[in-house]
Order: C-alpha cells, then structure tokens, then sequence
C-alpha cells in the first residue's frame, strides 16, 4: 500500500474506492490487487515488490557465469551467455511498468481487428513504474477448465456431473483453438508476439474470447523471420525437409557453413516416417519439435529467442489441448490458416512460397497439390476479423456442400472472379499453359467440370427462358426446387445444395482477366493435338451435359405454368332449409 501511494502521489482513499486487503495473485515481480476506481470500474492492480533491481541482476550475472562454464565444458561454438543477456534484457523491462503499460496498449491496438482476442484495457493515470492499473477480466483459468474436463475425476466423488465436464472440455478446446490462432496470427499477421501465454496469463471469457494477461515481456518478430516460418510449417506438412533446411537458415537458426545435404538427410531420416491424414501430419507438434530440436543439437544451431518463444507456445497450447482431448494435433489447427495465408496475401514472398508447393521445377501446374491445400482451407471457421474478407464468405458457402471435391470446386470458382482471388488468378497465370489445360481434363478435376457445366447450364436456362416469355412466370429458385423431382434421390439432394451457389457464376463465366488465363493456357497446349483433343471432347461433355439440364428445366418450367393454370378448386352447393 506504501508503494502504491508513492508511486501515485495521493493516498489510497482518494484514488481508489475499494482495494483488496489481500493479494489476488502473484506476478512474476509483485502481487496482484483487485480494486475499484472512483469512477466504479473493476482494475487488476499490480504493485512491484520491494528492492528487486539488485537481485534480478545478480542472479542475471551468476547465470551468465554458469552459461560460459558450461559453453567451455560442451565445447559450443555459439556463445550461450547471449540467452542470458536476452534474458537479463527482458526481467529489467519487466521491472518498469511503464514498459509493460506501452506493451499492452501495443498489442491491443495491434490485434483489434480480432474479436476473438481480448486484451485489457490500461488505466494510465493510474499506472506508474512499480505499479500497473489494468482492466479486471471477468473468465475461466484453462487450468480450472481442465479440472472440470478431467475424465479421472468421474467415478471417484466428483463435484461436477458429467455434463459439467462435457461442457468443459468444449469450451477449453475452443479456448485451445483460438489459442492456436492467434499464436499464428501473432506469428504471420502482427510480428507482436505474447511471450508468456501460459495458463496463468489466460482467460477464457462468457463471450468466448480468449484473454491475455501480463505483458512485461513480448517479442518483436522480423518480415523476413515471418515469413521463413510460414515457409517451414508448410514444408513440414508437405514433407519438403530441404525446404525445411532453408527456412531454418533464412529464421537465422542454421549457422553460416553448416553441411546442408546432411542436415536435410538427417530431419528425412527423423520425420520421414510421418503419417498424413486428410492432408495433415498425424503427429503432436511437440514430437515434431523434438525431433528437429535434436537435429539442431547435433549441428550446434542457434535458437533466436523468438524461435524459441513461439515453439514455446505452440507446445504449451498443444501440451493444455491433448490433456483434454488426447486426439488434438496443433497442424489440424493450424494449417488452415497458414493456407488462407498463402491464398489471400499477393506479397511476393507469400506467392513464392506458394509457387513451391503449387509448381514443380519445370513450372508445371499441380491440380492435387491445389486441391490439398483448398481441401484444408474449407476446414477453417474463419475467426480472424470482424468483417469477413470475399474468402472467408467463399469458405463459409464452400463448407455447406456435400462434399470435400465439391467444396473445393465451389471454393476455386468463388475465389477466381472474387477480389481475393488474385493470388490465384496470379498463380494460374504463371502456370504453363499446357499443365493447366491437362489438370481440366484429368481425373480429380471431374468436380470443377461437373460445376462449370451446372453454371453454363444456369446461363443457357435464362436465354431459354427469356426466349420463351416464361422467366417472369416462375422464380428461378422455385423451377430448381420443383426440377429435382425428376431426379435420382442422390442427385436431388446434391442439385439443392448446388443450385444456390451456381447462380452467382454468371460474372465468373464473363469474366475478362479468367478469359485472359484460358485463352493462354489453349495457346500454349495447341502444340499437343492429343491433349487439345481431350480438351475439346471435355468441353463437349461439359456443353451438352449443361443444354440437358437446362432443357430439363426448361420442360418442368413450362409443365409447372400448366398445372398452376389448371383450377382444382370444389364445387360449393348452397341449399335453403
């Protein structure tokens, strides 16, 4: 209380209107308080112990001893003593809270535009450098979260039923995922890192928004260090491991002159056993991060302190995550962010990243490797902004669908006349022409005909119909519904969640820049008659499977305008009694 009213200038009656006897919590540094301002706010005070300076520092300089004895005991190369710097940098920003106020207001200005993440507000008038006002947030600690979930808990005198911990479980591991995305987002989007998320520093809120707390120690990540790590999660998901070998030497973790080829051999050797399932690693992240961590080891590699900050993060969400759910894998999580990434970002190293895994080195185009990374994308719930982008809304109608091919059709259709389509439409342009007219008629590109075709026969409906005099008689979407009883009940169910989508295809079709790309790709594929052939037999089936269709629209159109012509309405008697 001493401290709190140096600090502020005036005694605690005339600042605060109610103040805990008691600490709350401990920080790293002080006690926590709860409070009350005049104004009848609910503040988190925090107030710095006494006659720590010397302390933190002594203790800084022992570990900087003991680091440089071990260095010489292990015969590294790399200096060991800079962690102690880093370290020592960090603990003395901690002690002024000044520092930490400026942290806060950073980072909640940084990650506004997500409405998942919750940041504190700071009270500065409030704030000094031993003593920080914050916002009180009202949420559940994961750890209290994880009690409750707890399955050992059932059957040995539980206070909670089973629904309780069911509920539980649900809410922490929704915690745990947006836990992972704004990791990611912090990684990728902002470069302002927490570098403290662990359970202590997070709250899970009744409007289920994820919470941070203490920001005495954040990281400040590099452009270039961000991108190299959107790199690597992508090479190790497509189990690229030289790739892998370059992102590390781009993140500064590779020394100058280390052996590359073998480095590369020896993270095969290490993860080439990895599993895919649907498309990511079926392996926990903190193995992943072990095996590579055992391969920097071996060819002494350095760690920058926010390479370390972010696995630390990663491992700890994933650690708190398979606790409750032992089936929880940070890939699953994500990855399909990393993919919204790669397709919405037009930067030039995001489009680099992207042409490696899209392109083979002979710049042939890769329709499975596309269709991949779409199959991933339309998992993700988009969370990231309070506005969704034409993509997010592309995956929101794409997750509708009846299946993984026809929503990543429907997805590469939406994105290619949309305004975040451009890294696409970029890509498919760099393409060579004749990869790209050989991945139209290839097997896994049946949906993408199927769907032009139910677009092109939505076009040839309208022209029918204007041409007849019936489009004002009937609703295009009541002749959709009432078109489906002549088909086979599988082929109904999928015509119904199809027709909505296909009608928004009419800007698609006239597109300029996609007539552009076609016209291209024909240009370049003319020098192979065999696979022009194929083309043009494709676009028959596409054309004439379309004219059926809307023939057969067309047909229950007019039967339709018939029957409702035809009264079948009964006969009334009167009779006098």
């Amino acid at each position: 209380m001493q401290i709190i009213e140096e600090e502020l200038g005036s005694s605690i009656e005339s600042t605060f209107s109610y103040i805990s006897e008691e600490p709350v919590a401990a920080a790293s540094f002080g006690q926590v308080y709860r409070g009350s301002t005049k104004d009848g706010y609910d503040v988190a005070i925090k107030v710095q112990r006494p006659n720590l300076r010397h302390v933190v520092v002594r203790d800084i300089y022992i570990l900087r001893i003991g680091l440089g004895l071990v260095q010489k005991m292990a015969r590294r190369k790399n200096d060991l003593r800079v962690y102690a710097d880093e370290l020592g940098k960090g603990l003395i920003g901690e002690l002024d809270y000044t520092l930490e106020a400026a942290n806060a207001l950073q980072f909640r200005e940084a990650h506004s535009p997500f409405p998942f993440i919750f940041v504190p507000r700071v009270y500065g008038h409030l704030s000094r450098k031993r003593v920080l006002t914050m916002e009180w947030v009202v949420g559940e600690n994961p750890n209290d979260l994880l009690l409750i979930s707890s399955k050992s808990l059932i059957g040995r005198g539980s206070v909670y039923s089973e629904r309780q911990q069911q509920d539980a479980k649900k809410r922490l591991l929704d915690m745990v995922s947006k836990g992972v995305e704004s990791s990611l987002i912090q990684l990728l989007e902002t470069g302002l890192l927490h570098a403290d998320p662990h359970p202590g520093n997070l709250r899970y809120t009744a409007t289920g928004k994820i919470a941070f707390l203490d920001f005495g120690l954040m990281c400040r990540m590099e452009k270039k260090h961000q991108f190299a790590m959107l790199s690597s999660i992508v090479h190790i998901v497509s189990g690229d491991w030289a790739g892998l070998v370059n992102d590390l030497t781009e993140m500064d973790v590779a020394r100058v002159g280390t052996n590359l080829r073998r480095v590369t051999m020896d993270l095969e050797d290490a993860l080439g056993e990895v599993k895919l399932v649907d498309g990511t690693p079926d392996i926990k992240f903190s193995r992943v991060l072990g095996k590579v961590w055992s391969v920097a080891l071996k060819y002494h590699f350095r760690m920058p302190p926010y390479y370390t900050l972010v696995l630390r993060s990663l491992a700890s969400l994933e650690g708190l995550a398979v606790a409750a759910d032992p089936d929880f894998k940070t890939f699953d999580a994500a990855f399909p962010y990393v993919v919204q990434k790669l397709l919405t970002d037009d930067s030039p190293a995001s489009r680099r990243i992207l042409h490696s895994v899209v392109f083979n080195k002979r710049k042939e185009f890769q329709w499975q490797k596309l269709a991949f990374f779409l199959k991933v994308g339309v998992k993700r719930k988009s969370l990231q902004s309070s506005k969704a982008s034409n993509f997010e809304t592309s995956l929101g109608n794409a997750s509708t669908g009846v299946g993984n091919s026809f929503e990543v059709t429907n997805l590469v259709l939406r994105l290619l006349s949309s305004k975040d389509g451009v890294v696409l439409r970029r890509l498919l342009m760099t393409a060579d022409g004749a990869s790209l007219v050989q991945a139209m008629v290839s097997k896994e590109a049946i949906f993408f005909r199927k769907q032009v075709s139910m677009a092109v026969a939505d076009l040839l409906y309208q022209w029918m119909s204007q041409s007849l005099q019936q489009s004002n008689a009937i609703s295009h979407s009541e002749s959709c519904m009432k078109m489906t009883s002549g088909l086979h009940h599988k082929d109904k169910d999928l015509f119904l969640k199809k027709s909505a989508s296909v009608y928004d295809y009419h800007s698609l079709i006239r597109d300029h820049r996609l007539k552009v790309i076609l016209y291209k790709a024909l240009e370049s594929a003319r020098r192979q008659p065999l696979l022009m052939l194929k083309f043009c037999w494709a676009s028959l089936l596409v054309f004439l499977s379309a004219f059926a269709l809307a023939c057969h629209r067309v047909l229950v159109t007019s039967l339709e305008k018939c029957i409702a012509s035809v009264s079948f309405a009964p006969r009334m008697m009167a009779f006098s009694s």
